[in-house]
């Protein structure tokens, strides 16, 4: 049975994506270093439920932290062939807070990954990127094929650069990278530091949240089994070296080697305003909300184009937000957040 291992296996994405995985009668390791980006109570709560996985046997977890010079010795013991890519730092504001830890994290972390999944020949890398990478786009909808050239925070430029390095060693080393831009992905055990669990929370405790821009912010809100589908889908289709004779068909998403990125999103924005009269109704209660102006680094508005996912790989995004945001109140309903940190 081969192996794929995840990193970030105690985030938001990758909890969700070793439990598709092991589902799927894979064998698992998962890499984490449970720092205290948030509350790490919800990053144990998350491997506790994990835990419970009818097919538990087949996942082994190892907490190490991306950037540690022993990280070959997880390669060497469980020979991948598959790496998904998803520790990180995270987060717009945080970034320009703490610029030096995202580098680290984010840029020096993922080389340590690229090198060795040189160095153990993966059979693919699928790393995650952001929709931050697109800056205030002019365009009404972000497609791969734009250059992302403008970022307007740390973050998003950690993310574009994690991109032109995996371009790099696609071109140099044949490996094969498939880059994914998530889209504000939301739901059961999400990240608290994001609007929808922050906004959420808030409102059961009966606090007032912080509504930035007034709440003129539109994001395609995508639910993260809309986004599973997604990383799964690609996973099964890595990129290969564009023939000599089509090299015409280059863009920036599409590299002379083994390289290809992806949106992932919903492909429908829908306001700050509207998203959070929706989690209002499905909270049974009303939000009160702090109007404050637009914050630096913040983006007007993300609307992925999905047809390149739909196109390859037959990518159908499912879930409404209606939909999405009545499971995640009824998840925080049914726990006790005190336990998880929240």
């Amino acid at each position: 049975m081969s192996c794929i291992l995840v990193t970030g296996y105690a985030g938001f994405i990758g909890h969700h994506v070793c439990r598709e995985l092991l589902t799927l009668g894979h064998r698992v390791v998962g890499v984490d270093n449970f720092n205290d980006a948030y509350n790490p109570k919800l990053k144990y709560a998350r491997c506790l439920e994990l835990g419970k996985h009818p097919n538990i046997s087949n996942f082994t977890g190892v907490t190490k932290d991306i950037n540690d010079h022993d990280m070959a010795s997880v390669f060497s013991e469980h020979q991948p062939s598959i790496v998904i890519h998803l520790a990180a730092r995270a987060g717009v504001r945080p970034s320009l807070e703490q610029p030096q830890e995202y580098i680290r994290s984010n840029i020096s972390g993922t080389m340590n990954i690229l090198e060795l999944c040189r160095q153990y020949k993966i059979q693919h890398l699928l790393y995650a990127s952001s929709s931050s990478v697109y800056g205030d786009s002019e365009s009404p909808v972000l497609s791969v094929d734009d250059y992302a050239s403008h970022p307007v925070s740390i973050y998003a430029a950690t993310k574009r650069t994690n991109e032109l390095m995996a371009h790099t060693y696609a071109e140099l080393y044949d490996l094969p990278c498939t880059g994914l831009r998530f889209f504000t992905v939301y739901g059961p055990w999400g990240r608290p530091d994001m609007a929808p669990m922050k906004f959420a929370l808030a409102a059961m405790q009966g606090r007032t949240i912080d509504i930035y821009n007034n709440g003129q912010h539109e994001r395609d809100f995508t639910y993260i089994d809309d986004i599973v589908s997604g990383i799964l889908l690609a996973m099964d289709n890595p990129p290969s070296r564009a023939p000599a004779n089509q090299l015409d068909v280059l863009t920036p998403a599409v590299g002379k080697g083994p390289f290809r990125v992806y949106n992932i999103g919903a492909g429908s924005p829908v306001s700050l305003l509207d998203f959070i009269n929706t989690l209002g109704e499905q909270l049974g209660c009303p939000i009160n909300g702090n109007h404050l102006p637009k914050q630096p680094g913040d983006v007007e508005r993300t609307l992925a184009d999905i047809t390149p996912m739909m196109k390859d790989f037959g990518y159908r995004p499912k879930t409404t937000i209606g939909t999405g945001l009545k499971n995640l109140v009824e998840w925080l309903k049914e726990r006790n957040i005190a336990d998880m940190g929240l």
